[in-house]
């Protein structure tokens, strides 16, 4: 597969989010099927897999995500990036931030069976000051326990702060054709300064797959899709021009609509890497060979300028989970 660079680390150009083997999708798959899909995406391609310490079911426990991520890439730990998330929404008394994100990075390196993380990130914003975060990481990269750092959904000015303490190596945040508002102002940013920008949810779950429809019904339990606001029914109805506009790009580049979303962002950003998410075996390599899915100019130009005119219902941005 086509690789691309987060700062100094090569990756894959499409990644994989592997929370859905865990929570958000409804019914998780087995442990033996989870495990199998994840060694299934490293043997076509993938290097770059994201977790994090929360994915579990029903964000019940800790730990459940990173432990198959572990069993799966052990054999191969060597030739992976492995991107984990930490919560940290307060420091215990009379201790460091540092030793909190030391605490929280063990349990991790124990559960994934490594002794080192590729891409450490802060899950999201609590109460503690980014720029403490900011120094700890900096210690743990000193210390050979990270190789870099990121923040997750966060807008410039937390960036900015992170930044001037300890170079940021990447930001994940949420970006689709249906949720653009990073490129206002955080993509520009992190391009200036060498940041790469991993996309989470980048098929706006499964609503750019061209297979959900108003009539779709997700499962009860455990399915972030129930709130996502593009995948109410009255929403869906009105995104599917954007949809439909996808299966016509999609059927003259013999590709299929997720692949063509995927290929958009690709061709848009050279910092851009994607983590489509997904636990099903055959969508996850799908969504894998968007990266050789390759637009000309005039198709990006074509396919983004129709993308403009037309509106999204539902947004979801970077407040909320």
């Amino acid at each position: 597969m086509k690789t691309r660079k987060l700062k100094d680390i090569e990756v894959s150009a499409v990644g994989m989010g592997c929370m859905a083997f865990s929570h958000g999708y409804g019914k998780i798959p087995s442990e033996e099927y989870s495990i199998d899909a994840i060694r299934n995406a490293y043997q076509h391609g993938c290097n770059f897999f994201d977790t994090a310490e929360v994915y579990s079911p029903n964000l019940s426990g800790i730990g459940h995500n990173e432990l198959i991520v572990g069993k799966a890439l052990e054999d191969v730990r060597d030739d992976v990036v492995i991107a984990t998330k930490l919560m940290l929404h307060s420091v215990g008394f009379r201790k460091s931030v540092y030793d909190e994100v030391l605490r929280h990075l063990e349990g991790s390196l124990d559960r994934l069976r490594t002794d080192y993380v590729d891409i450490y990130y802060l899950h999201r914003m609590g109460g503690v000051p980014v720029e403490k975060i900011a120094e700890a990481m900096g210690r743990l990269i000193d210390d050979g326990l990270i190789r870099g750092w990121g923040l997750s959904q966060v807008d410039v000015d937390v960036i900015d702060a992170a930044q001037s303490v300890t170079p940021l190596t990447a930001i994940q945040n949420i970006y689709s054709m249906v949720e653009r508002d990073c490129e206002r102002r955080i993509i520009p940013y992190c391009m200036e300064h060498n940041i790469s920008f991993v996309p989470f949810s980048p098929i706006a779950s499964g609503l750019l797959s061209g297979k959900i429809t108003a009539e779709t019904q997700f499962e009860r339990n455990d399915d972030v899709r129930n709130w996502v606001p593009q995948l109410s029914r009255r929403n869906i109805e009105g995104n599917m021009p954007i949809v439909e506009m996808l299966k016509d790009f999609a059927n003259k580049k013999n590709a299929t609509p997720a692949q063509i979303s995927l290929a958009w962002m690709l061709h848009k950003y050279p910092n851009v890497v994607p983590i489509p998410g997904s636990k099903n075996k055959e969508r996850i390599i799908e969504n894998l060979n968007a990266a050789d899915v390759e637009l000309t100019d005039e198709e990006f130009k074509a396919l983004d300028s129709k993308l403009n005119k037309h509106k999204v219902y539902g947004h979801r941005g970077l407040g909320g989970f």
